[in-house]
């Protein structure tokens, strides 16, 4: 599956912004969220072939985001790849649990994250 549209998803505009550089440098269009309902309604409405999540966010966090979307027929599909600040081996475990496909730590290469997009492709 050729990746085309990634959501990414970060409360730090900083941390988004530069997400969003380093995927759309791939030649992916890039539809940004700044919280977890957020993402969850832009999942449902642009169907994105990869999301880019955060874990540490106010209200739903990207652990809660990720279940709602594997719980929902219309979005369980969509890979979701956790890029955070937590990188213990008991994040890494807790974010495959909730359905995430793998966890980037913060701070990261914009190489790593490109490697991510192949990877799911």
């Amino acid at each position: 599956m050729a990746i085309k549209k990634v959501l990414v998803c970060d409360d730090s505009t900083a941390d988004r912004t530069n997400l969003e550089r380093i995927v759309s440098g791939t030649g992916c269009i890039v539809i940004p969220a700044t919280n977890g309902k957020d993402a969850l309604e832009k999942a449902k409405s642009e169907k994105p072939d990869l999301i880019f999540l955060d874990i540490v966010m106010p209200d739903l966090d990207g652990y809660a985001t990720c279940r709602a979307l594997q719980n929902d027929p219309e979005t369980k599909n969509i890979p979701v790849i956790f890029v955070t600040s937590k990188g213990q081996k008991a994040d890494r475990l807790w974010a495959q649990m909730q359905g995430g496909k793998s966890l980037v730590s913060k701070p990261y290469t914009a190489d790593q994250i490109v490697e991510q997009i192949k990877d799911v492709a």
